[in-house]
């Protein structure tokens, strides 16, 4: 993983590939997925978003072969 440059601790700092797109938080994969209503985040236009719910950052990774 990338080195945060907010206060998030690692564990709530995901990477995230365009093949997971569209991006709600939290996600099924998550073992708190019912942990807050679901909202869908918009990562394209920065490529990095904050939840506004958890505080869980989310960044978009290049998927380059």
């Amino acid at each position: 993983m990338s080195k945060s440059t907010t206060n998030t601790p690692a564990e709530r700092r995901y990477e995230i590939h365009r093949s997971d797109l569209p991006l709600s938080c939290p996600t099924a994969s998550m073992s708190a997925w019912d942990a807050h209503p679901r909202v869908f985040l918009d990562i394209e236009r920065t490529g990095e978003v904050l939840c506004p719910y958890c505080g869980a950052v989310y960044v978009l990774i290049d998927d380059k072969a």
